[in-house]
C-alpha cells in the first residue's frame, strides 16, 4: 500500500515557519480586491470553474493510456508490458487508470501540480501509483547539484520524506522547471470578482425587500415600534418568494433608495463576463462552458479539433513524457513510449468518416479491416479485408507508364509463316 497505510513515525508538528507560504494561501485562501479570499474549494463554488475542471478532467480521464512499443514495422501496443495495466486499467487498487488522471488533472488544473508515491514490489518492479494532495506536500533541495526531496506531511503531523525516484511529479506551465503555476492563484482577481458577484446575487435574492434602501420617519421611533416595524418588514418583504409586495407605511414614513440597481450596475454582464475570464483561465472556447451566446454551428466540427489541438494536446504531451520518463526504466525507453488515443475526439461526423475512409482506401494506404477496426468492427472473415487496393491510373515518379509486352512464342512465330 502508500505511505498513508504504512507510515510509522513519531508524531512530528510542523511549525508555522517551516510552511510554505503560497501553500499556506493555497489553503486558507489568496486575497482579492473583491474582498473574497479565492482557494482551489471557494473557486469550485463557481460553476464556470467547475465546468471547465470537470470538462477537461473528465475528458483527459476518459482517453485510452497505453504503453506502446516500436517494432520494424511501426509501433504495437505492449500489452505483456509489466507498465500496461498501471496506465491502461488500474493504477492502484483502488482506483481505475480514468479515476486517477480525473484526481490528476483536477491537482494540476487547480494547483498547478499532481504528486503520486510510486510503489515498487520486492522485485524493484512499480506496481502502484497513490495521489497525494498538493497541499501535504513541499519540495527542497539541499545543494545546487542535488537531488529534489519531497516532504509529506501525514495525518498526525508526522512527516515522510521521499526522493525522485519514488514520487512521479506531474508539473503544469511553470517558470523554474520544478513546480507549475496555480491556475487558481494566477486567475485569482478574476475568480476573486465572479465570486463577489455570486455571492452579491445570492445576497440579492435573500434580502430582496429592495436593498440598500431607508425608512425615512419624521419623529423617532419609540423601541417597541421600531421592534414592530423591523419584525413587519422582515416578515412579509424579505426573500423571493415575498418580492414586489406592497408596501404600507404608516405615521409619514417614506421608502428612499439609495442601493445601486443591479441592471445600473451591469450585474448581469459582469457575470457572463466571468465566464469568458474562467475560460480564458483554462484555454477554453466559451461555448465549451456553455456560454452560447456568440456560438456558431456551421464549423462545430472544426472547433471540436481545435479544442483537440490547442486545449488538450499540450496537457497530454505532459503526461505521456513525465509517465515515460518517471516510469520507464533507460533500456525500455529505448523501444517503449506511453500514448493517449485521441481518435474518438477527432472523429467527424458518419458522412465525413465515410468520405475520409472512401480516399483512403482508394489511394491504397488503408485497408478494409483496418476501416472496421476504426469503427469499432470486426474483421471480414477469411482476410478478405487485408488487401490493399491500388490505384490503376497512378505509378511510381519517373517510371515507363507503359508496360513491356511479352514477347511471343518463337514457334507459335515460325509456324505462321
Amino acid at each position: 500500500m502508500g505511505w498513508l497505510q504504512r507510515f510509522l513515525l513519531p508524531d512530528k508538528r510542523m511549525t508555522v515557519q517551516e510552511l510554505d507560504l503560497l501553500a499556506d494561501r493555497a489553503i486558507s485562501g489568496y486575497p482579492t480586491a473583491s474582498g473574497v479570499d479565492v482557494n482551489d474549494q471557494t473557486a469550485l463554488s463557481c460553476m464556470a470553474v467547475y465546468a471547465a475542471v470537470r470538462l477537461l478532467s473528465e475528458t483527459i480521464g476518459s482517453l485510452p493510456g497505453h504503453v506502446m512499443r516500436q517494432t520494424d514495422r511501426g509501433k504495437e501496443k505492449a500489452l505483456t508490458h509489466p507498465l500496461y495495466s498501471i496506465i491502461h486499467e488500474q493504477p492502484n487498487p483502488e482506483m481505475t487508470a480514468m479515476e486517477w488522471r480525473e484526481v490528476a488533472m483536477c491537482h494540476l488544473l487547480l494547483r498547478g501540480n499532481h504528486y503520486s508515491e510510486k510503489q515498487y514490489d520486492q522485485a524493484g518492479r512499480l506496481i502502484a501509483l497513490w495521489p497525494i494532495h498538493p497541499d501535504r506536500v513541499r519540495i527542497e533541495r539541499s545543494g545546487a547539484a542535488a537531488p529534489l526531496v519531497y516532504r509529506i506531511t501525514v495525518p498526525g503531523g508526522g512527516e515522510v520524506r521521499l526522493g525522485p525516484d519514488r514520487m512521479l511529479h506531474l508539473r503544469g506551465l511553470g517558470s523554474n522547471g520544478i513546480t507549475g503555476f496555480s491556475p487558481i492563484a494566477v486567475g485569482r482577481q478574476a475568480l476573486g470578482l465572479a465570486l463577489a458577484a455570486q455571492e452579491y446575487g445570492a445576497r440579492l435574492f435573500k434580502n430582496d425587500t429592495r436593498p440598500g434602501g431607508v425608512l425615512e420617519h419624521p419623529n423617532k421611533l419609540s423601541d417597541p415600534a421600531y421592534a414592530r416595524l423591523k419584525t413587519s418588514i422582515e416578515e412579509q418583504h424579505q426573500g423571493v418568494s415575498n418580492a414586489h409586495r406592497m408596501m404600507i407605511l404608516e405615521e409619514g414614513m417614506k421608502w428612499n433608495k439609495v442601493g445601486i440597481d443591479p441592471d445600473d450596475a451591469q450585474f448581469l454582464e459582469s457575470r457572463k463576463f466571468s465566464v469568458v475570464e474562467v475560460a480564458r483561465l483554462f484555454n477554453l472556447p466559451p461555448h465549451f462552458l456553455r456560454d452560447l451566446e456568440r456560438a456558431t454551428f456551421s464549423n462545430i466540427e472544426q472547433q471540436g479539433i481545435e479544442f483537440v489541438v490547442y486545449t488538450l494536446r499540450p496537457w497530454l504531451v505532459r503526461f505521456e513524457q513525465r509517465l515515460k520518463l518517471e516510469l520507464l526504466s533507460p533500456q525500455d525507453r529505448v523501444a517503449h513510449f506511453i500514448k493517449f488515443n485521441v481518435d474518438g475526439l477527432l472523429r467527424g461526423d458518419i458522412k465525413t468518416r465515410y468520405e475520409a475512409y472512401q480516399i483512403a482506401k482508394q489511394n491504397g494506404w488503408i485497408n478494409t479491416d483496418e476501416i472496421r477496426e476504426l469503427e469499432d468492427m470486426n474483421p471480414l472473415p477469411g482476410g478478405e479485408g487485408q488487401d490493399y487496393w491500388q490505384p490503376m491510373n497512378l505509378g511510381v515518379v519517373g517510371a515507363d507508364p507503359t508496360p513491356d509486352p511479352k514477347p511471343a512464342d518463337q514457334s507459335l512465330v515460325e509456324d505462321s509463316l
